[in-house]
Protein backbone atom coordinates (compact mmCIF):
# COMPACT_ATOMS: atom_id res chain seq x y z
CA UNK A 1 0.00 0.00 0.00
CA UNK A 2 2.64 2.32 0.81
CA UNK A 3 4.53 1.67 -2.56
CA UNK A 4 1.56 2.86 -3.95
CA UNK A 5 0.97 6.07 -2.20
CA UNK A 6 4.69 6.56 -2.88
CA UNK A 7 4.09 6.14 -6.99
CA UNK A 8 0.67 8.18 -6.71
CA UNK A 9 2.60 10.78 -4.92
CA UNK A 10 5.51 10.99 -7.08
CA UNK A 11 3.18 11.39 -10.00
CA UNK A 12 0.86 14.00 -9.29
CA UNK A 13 3.50 15.93 -6.40
CA UNK A 14 0.59 18.47 -5.37
CA UNK A 15 2.34 20.10 -2.10
CA UNK A 16 5.12 21.33 -4.49
CA UNK A 17 2.96 24.75 -4.99
CA UNK A 18 3.01 25.42 -1.09
CA UNK A 19 5.89 27.55 0.44
CA UNK A 20 4.53 26.86 3.95
CA UNK A 21 3.81 22.90 5.35
CA UNK A 22 0.75 25.82 6.89
CA UNK A 23 -0.79 26.51 4.45
CA UNK A 24 -0.35 22.62 3.06
CA UNK A 25 -2.51 21.51 6.28
CA UNK A 26 -5.12 24.28 5.96
CA UNK A 27 -6.20 23.07 2.29
CA UNK A 28 -6.20 20.03 3.64
CA UNK A 29 -8.92 20.80 6.25
CA UNK A 30 -10.21 23.31 3.26
CA UNK A 31 -10.42 20.26 0.91
CA UNK A 32 -12.04 18.04 3.69
CA UNK A 33 -14.82 20.28 4.88
CA UNK A 34 -15.65 20.70 1.26
CA UNK A 35 -16.17 17.44 0.22
CA UNK A 36 -18.07 16.84 3.58
CA UNK A 37 -20.44 19.38 2.64
CA UNK A 38 -20.83 18.09 -0.98
CA UNK A 39 -22.04 15.08 1.06
CA UNK A 40 -24.64 16.31 2.63
CA UNK A 41 -25.59 18.25 -0.03
CA UNK A 42 -26.36 15.26 -1.89
CA UNK A 43 -27.85 13.14 0.66
CA UNK A 44 -30.16 15.97 1.28
CA UNK A 45 -31.44 16.31 -2.18
CA UNK A 46 -31.16 12.46 -3.39
CA UNK A 47 -33.21 10.80 0.31
CA UNK A 48 -29.50 9.00 1.52
CA UNK A 49 -29.40 8.60 4.66
CA UNK A 50 -27.26 10.61 7.09
CA UNK A 51 -25.25 7.80 8.79
CA UNK A 52 -24.03 6.98 4.84
CA UNK A 53 -22.93 10.00 4.28
CA UNK A 54 -21.22 10.11 7.77
CA UNK A 55 -19.06 7.26 6.74
CA UNK A 56 -18.49 7.76 3.43
CA UNK A 57 -17.04 11.32 4.21
CA UNK A 58 -14.77 9.77 6.71
CA UNK A 59 -13.35 7.44 4.87
CA UNK A 60 -12.72 10.02 1.86
CA UNK A 61 -11.17 12.31 4.41
CA UNK A 62 -9.24 9.62 5.73
CA UNK A 63 -7.66 8.90 2.30
CA UNK A 64 -7.00 12.34 1.55
CA UNK A 65 -5.27 12.88 5.05
CA UNK A 66 -3.10 9.50 4.58
CA UNK A 67 -2.21 11.09 1.04
CA UNK A 68 -1.19 14.10 2.27
CA UNK A 69 0.85 12.98 5.50
CA UNK A 70 2.70 10.56 2.76
CA UNK A 71 3.82 13.99 1.11
CA UNK A 72 4.37 15.89 4.10
CA UNK A 73 6.96 12.84 6.05
CA UNK A 74 8.36 11.98 3.12
CA UNK A 75 11.78 14.05 3.24
CA UNK A 76 11.85 13.35 6.91
CA UNK A 77 11.92 9.59 5.46
CA UNK A 78 14.72 10.61 2.89
CA UNK A 79 16.80 12.48 5.51
CA UNK A 80 16.92 9.36 8.12
CA UNK A 81 17.47 7.01 5.46
CA UNK A 82 21.07 9.61 4.18
CA UNK A 83 21.35 10.31 7.89
CA UNK A 84 22.30 6.45 8.12
CA UNK A 85 24.08 5.87 5.19
CA UNK A 86 26.48 9.04 6.04
CA UNK A 87 26.53 7.55 9.39
CA UNK A 88 28.35 4.27 7.61
CA UNK A 89 30.93 6.27 5.95
CA UNK A 90 29.07 7.36 2.94
CA UNK A 91 28.85 10.60 2.41
CA UNK A 92 27.91 10.95 -1.05
CA UNK A 93 24.53 10.49 -0.92
CA UNK A 94 21.50 13.22 -1.23
CA UNK A 95 17.94 14.61 -0.19
CA UNK A 96 15.89 15.80 -3.26
CA UNK A 97 15.18 19.30 -2.25
CA UNK A 98 12.57 20.19 -4.53
CA UNK A 99 9.72 21.09 -2.51
CA UNK A 100 9.31 25.04 -1.43
CA UNK A 101 7.78 24.90 2.38
CA UNK A 102 9.95 24.66 5.30
CA UNK A 103 10.31 21.01 4.75
CA UNK A 104 12.16 21.89 1.28
CA UNK A 105 14.51 24.28 3.37
CA UNK A 106 15.45 21.81 5.69
CA UNK A 107 16.22 19.13 3.17
CA UNK A 108 18.66 21.71 1.27
CA UNK A 109 20.16 22.76 4.97
CA UNK A 110 20.71 18.96 5.28
CA UNK A 111 22.55 18.69 1.98
CA UNK A 112 24.98 21.61 2.44
CA UNK A 113 25.92 19.56 5.90
CA UNK A 114 26.22 16.53 3.79
CA UNK A 115 28.56 18.17 1.69
CA UNK A 116 30.51 19.87 4.15
CA UNK A 117 30.85 16.41 5.99
CA UNK A 118 32.17 14.78 2.62
CA UNK A 119 34.62 17.72 2.52
CA UNK A 120 36.25 17.02 6.26
CA UNK A 121 36.17 13.27 5.58
CA UNK A 122 38.10 13.92 2.12
CA UNK A 123 40.45 16.64 4.44
CA UNK A 124 41.17 13.70 7.16
CA UNK A 125 42.00 11.20 4.84
CA UNK A 126 44.64 13.54 2.39
CA UNK A 127 46.19 15.32 5.75
CA UNK A 128 49.10 12.79 5.50
CA UNK A 129 49.64 13.60 2.21
CA UNK A 130 49.49 16.94 2.51
CA UNK A 131 52.07 17.39 5.33
CA UNK A 132 54.33 14.79 3.39
CA UNK A 133 54.15 17.65 0.51
CA UNK A 134 55.69 20.63 2.71
CA UNK A 135 57.75 18.54 4.33
CA UNK A 136 59.72 17.38 2.10
CA UNK A 137 61.22 20.25 -0.12
CA UNK A 138 63.38 20.97 3.29
CA UNK A 139 63.83 17.27 3.90
CA UNK A 140 65.46 16.93 0.84
CA UNK A 141 67.55 19.77 1.06
CA UNK A 142 68.75 18.86 3.86
CA UNK A 143 69.39 15.35 2.82
CA UNK A 144 71.23 16.76 -0.02
CA UNK A 145 73.80 18.47 1.82
CA UNK A 146 74.17 15.79 4.37
CA UNK A 147 75.04 13.77 1.21
CA UNK A 148 77.35 15.96 0.20
CA UNK A 149 79.46 15.74 3.53
CA UNK A 150 79.05 12.28 3.64
CA UNK A 151 80.04 11.43 0.16
CA UNK A 152 83.27 14.14 0.19
CA UNK A 153 81.89 16.23 -2.13
CA UNK A 154 81.96 18.96 0.48
CA UNK A 155 83.58 19.41 3.79
CA UNK A 156 81.81 19.56 6.59
CA UNK A 157 82.88 23.07 7.35
CA UNK A 158 80.67 26.03 8.88
CA UNK A 159 78.92 27.45 6.15
CA UNK A 160 77.64 23.53 4.92
CA UNK A 161 76.58 22.94 8.73
CA UNK A 162 74.75 27.03 8.13
CA UNK A 163 72.95 25.30 5.30
CA UNK A 164 72.38 22.05 7.11
CA UNK A 165 70.70 24.38 10.18
CA UNK A 166 68.72 26.36 7.92
CA UNK A 167 67.15 23.85 6.52
CA UNK A 168 66.61 22.06 10.36
CA UNK A 169 65.13 25.63 11.16
CA UNK A 170 62.45 25.71 8.59
CA UNK A 171 61.34 22.13 9.00
CA UNK A 172 59.83 23.55 12.72
CA UNK A 173 58.87 26.76 10.95
CA UNK A 174 57.22 24.65 8.39
CA UNK A 175 55.00 22.72 11.16
CA UNK A 176 54.27 26.03 12.49
CA UNK A 177 52.51 26.42 9.10
CA UNK A 178 50.98 23.97 9.08
CA UNK A 179 49.73 24.91 12.62
CA UNK A 180 48.44 27.77 11.32
CA UNK A 181 46.51 26.71 8.67
CA UNK A 182 44.15 24.75 11.13
CA UNK A 183 43.94 28.71 12.72
CA UNK A 184 42.61 30.59 9.37
CA UNK A 185 39.05 30.07 9.89
CA UNK A 186 39.70 31.28 14.06
CA UNK A 187 41.62 34.24 12.93
CA UNK A 188 44.37 36.44 11.46
CA UNK A 189 47.83 34.83 12.34
CA UNK A 190 50.17 38.41 12.98
CA UNK A 191 52.89 39.03 10.83
CA UNK A 192 56.42 39.88 11.68
CA UNK A 193 57.27 42.67 8.72
CA UNK A 194 60.29 43.79 8.08
CA UNK A 195 62.21 45.56 5.50
CA UNK A 196 64.97 43.49 3.53
CA UNK A 197 67.28 43.78 0.03
CA UNK A 198 65.30 41.71 -2.41
CA UNK A 199 67.54 40.41 -4.77
CA UNK A 200 69.90 38.10 -1.57
CA UNK A 201 66.37 37.09 0.00
CA UNK A 202 65.00 35.38 -3.11
CA UNK A 203 68.42 33.93 -4.19
CA UNK A 204 68.49 31.89 -0.86
CA UNK A 205 65.10 30.88 -2.18
CA UNK A 206 66.37 29.86 -5.17
CA UNK A 207 69.53 27.80 -3.64
CA UNK A 208 67.04 25.86 -1.49
CA UNK A 209 64.77 25.67 -4.14
CA UNK A 210 68.06 23.75 -6.45
CA UNK A 211 69.03 21.46 -3.80
CA UNK A 212 65.85 20.28 -3.51
CA UNK A 213 65.03 19.49 -7.42
CA UNK A 214 68.81 17.90 -7.46
CA UNK A 215 67.68 16.08 -3.81
CA UNK A 216 64.57 14.69 -5.62
CA UNK A 217 66.82 13.91 -8.71
CA UNK A 218 69.04 11.66 -6.63
CA UNK A 219 66.04 9.77 -5.16
CA UNK A 220 64.58 8.20 -8.31
CA UNK A 221 60.84 8.43 -8.20
CA UNK A 222 58.55 8.64 -11.06
CA UNK A 223 60.12 11.65 -13.83
CA UNK A 224 62.96 13.03 -11.04
CA UNK A 225 65.59 12.21 -13.29
CA UNK A 226 65.05 15.55 -15.38
CA UNK A 227 63.93 18.25 -12.49
CA UNK A 228 67.58 18.92 -11.89
CA UNK A 229 67.86 20.41 -15.40
CA UNK A 230 65.00 23.26 -14.99
CA UNK A 231 67.37 26.22 -14.76
CA UNK A 232 66.15 28.71 -12.36
CA UNK A 233 66.36 32.19 -13.34
CA UNK A 234 66.13 35.25 -10.83
CA UNK A 235 65.31 38.73 -12.92
CA UNK A 236 65.02 41.52 -10.30
CA UNK A 237 65.14 45.53 -11.22
CA UNK A 238 66.48 47.45 -10.00
CA UNK A 239 69.23 45.13 -8.06
CA UNK A 240 69.24 47.06 -5.05
CA UNK A 241 65.54 46.86 -4.73
CA UNK A 242 63.65 46.50 -1.03
CA UNK A 243 60.44 45.01 0.29
CA UNK A 244 58.70 45.27 3.60
CA UNK A 245 56.93 42.11 4.08
CA UNK A 246 56.81 39.20 6.52
CA UNK A 247 60.48 37.37 5.01
CA UNK A 248 58.95 33.82 6.74
CA UNK A 249 55.50 34.10 5.13
CA UNK A 250 56.86 35.69 1.73
CA UNK A 251 59.31 32.02 1.31
CA UNK A 252 56.42 30.30 1.72
CA UNK A 253 54.94 31.87 -1.11
CA UNK A 254 57.85 32.24 -3.34
CA UNK A 255 59.17 28.11 -2.28
CA UNK A 256 55.73 27.02 -2.86
CA UNK A 257 55.53 28.61 -6.18
CA UNK A 258 58.60 27.89 -7.72
CA UNK A 259 58.72 24.20 -6.56
CA UNK A 260 55.12 24.06 -8.49
CA UNK A 261 56.40 25.78 -11.70
CA UNK A 262 59.81 23.39 -11.39
CA UNK A 263 57.08 19.86 -11.42
CA UNK A 264 55.14 20.97 -14.18
CA UNK A 265 57.81 21.93 -16.07
CA UNK A 266 59.38 20.50 -19.59
CA UNK A 267 62.97 18.77 -19.53
CA UNK A 268 65.88 21.16 -19.67
CA UNK A 269 62.84 24.45 -19.09
CA UNK A 270 63.19 27.33 -17.22
CA UNK A 271 61.82 28.62 -14.16
CA UNK A 272 61.97 32.44 -14.23
CA UNK A 273 61.30 34.43 -10.80
CA UNK A 274 60.90 38.23 -11.41
CA UNK A 275 60.98 40.72 -9.08
CA UNK A 276 60.09 44.93 -9.23
CA UNK A 277 58.90 47.31 -7.24
CA UNK A 278 54.84 47.52 -6.63
CA UNK A 279 53.14 50.29 -7.48
CA UNK A 280 50.66 50.38 -3.67
CA UNK A 281 53.71 52.79 -1.98
CA UNK A 282 56.99 52.31 -0.24
CA UNK A 283 57.88 48.72 0.44
CA UNK A 284 55.49 46.97 -2.47
CA UNK A 285 56.20 44.32 -4.43
CA UNK A 286 55.21 42.58 -7.40
CA UNK A 287 56.68 39.06 -7.70
CA UNK A 288 55.89 36.86 -10.70
CA UNK A 289 56.84 33.27 -11.35
CA UNK A 290 56.95 31.87 -15.26
CA UNK A 291 57.67 28.72 -16.53
CA UNK A 292 57.49 26.52 -19.67
CA UNK A 293 55.16 24.03 -18.86
CA UNK A 294 51.81 23.74 -20.58
CA UNK A 295 49.96 25.98 -18.42
CA UNK A 296 46.47 26.21 -16.88
CA UNK A 297 43.11 26.01 -18.31
CA UNK A 298 41.39 29.46 -18.11
CA UNK A 299 38.32 27.14 -16.79
CA UNK A 300 40.32 26.34 -13.89
CA UNK A 301 42.42 29.19 -12.75
CA UNK A 302 39.80 30.39 -10.28
CA UNK A 303 39.85 26.94 -8.29
CA UNK A 304 43.84 26.39 -8.44
CA UNK A 305 44.36 28.16 -4.91
CA UNK A 306 41.74 26.16 -3.28
CA UNK A 307 42.88 23.48 -0.56
CA UNK A 308 43.33 20.09 -1.59
CA UNK A 309 43.14 20.93 -5.79
CA UNK A 310 45.02 19.01 -7.40
CA UNK A 311 43.64 20.26 -11.19
CA UNK A 312 41.85 18.10 -13.62
CA UNK A 313 43.45 14.80 -14.25
CA UNK A 314 43.19 15.49 -17.92
CA UNK A 315 45.64 18.33 -17.81
CA UNK A 316 49.05 17.36 -18.92
CA UNK A 317 51.93 17.86 -16.13
CA UNK A 318 55.55 17.81 -16.48
CA UNK A 319 57.85 15.23 -16.15
CA UNK A 320 58.72 15.62 -12.28
CA UNK A 321 55.12 16.58 -11.50
CA UNK A 322 53.91 13.78 -8.75
CA UNK A 323 50.15 15.09 -9.19
CA UNK A 324 50.49 17.39 -6.36
CA UNK A 325 48.53 17.05 -3.29
CA UNK A 326 46.93 20.94 -3.86
CA UNK A 327 48.54 22.51 -0.66
CA UNK A 328 51.22 24.49 -1.64
CA UNK A 329 49.14 27.07 -3.49
CA UNK A 330 46.66 27.30 -0.95
CA UNK A 331 49.37 28.27 1.65
CA UNK A 332 50.53 30.87 -0.97
CA UNK A 333 47.23 32.34 -1.49
CA UNK A 334 46.81 32.39 2.69
CA UNK A 335 50.17 34.31 3.14
CA UNK A 336 49.60 36.96 0.39
CA UNK A 337 46.05 37.26 1.80
CA UNK A 338 47.80 38.07 5.20
CA UNK A 339 49.74 40.78 3.49
CA UNK A 340 46.82 42.35 2.14
CA UNK A 341 48.14 41.79 -1.06
CA UNK A 342 46.60 39.19 -4.42
CA UNK A 343 48.00 36.51 -6.37
CA UNK A 344 46.30 34.71 -9.31
CA UNK A 345 47.19 33.42 -12.74
CA UNK A 346 48.25 36.17 -15.24
CA UNK A 347 48.14 35.57 -19.33
CA UNK A 348 51.45 34.20 -20.44
CA UNK A 349 52.17 33.07 -24.28
CA UNK A 350 53.49 30.03 -23.32
CA UNK A 351 53.28 28.07 -19.91
CA UNK A 352 51.84 29.52 -16.33
CA UNK A 353 53.02 32.57 -14.93
CA UNK A 354 51.29 33.62 -12.13
CA UNK A 355 51.80 37.30 -10.53
CA UNK A 356 51.85 38.31 -6.46
CA UNK A 357 51.57 41.93 -5.41
CA UNK A 358 52.62 42.66 -1.83
CA UNK A 359 51.31 46.39 -0.59
CA UNK A 360 54.50 46.97 1.64
CA UNK A 361 53.70 49.28 4.48
CA UNK A 362 50.14 49.93 2.59
CA UNK A 363 47.33 47.09 4.62
CA UNK A 364 49.28 44.02 5.86
CA UNK A 365 46.20 42.71 8.04
CA UNK A 366 48.28 41.35 10.58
Amino acid sequence: MSGLWARLWEALRPLDPYRSVKAALGALVIVSVTITTLLVFVAIHTDTELRIVTIFSIIATMLITQFVAHGLTSPLDEMKTVARAMANGDYGRRVRAVRRDELGELAATFNYMAADLEAVDRHRKELVANVSHELRTPIAGLRAVLENVVDGVSEADPETMRTALRQTERLGRLVETLLDLSRLDNGVVPLRTQRFEVWPYLSGVLREASLAAAARGHGGGPGSHARADVHLHLDVSPPELTAHADAERLHQVVANLVDNAVKHSPAHGRVTLRARRGADGPGSLDLEVLDEGPGIPEAERHRIFERFNRGSVSTPHGPGSDGGTGLGLAIARWAVDLHGGSIGVAESPRGCRIRVTLPGTGKATG
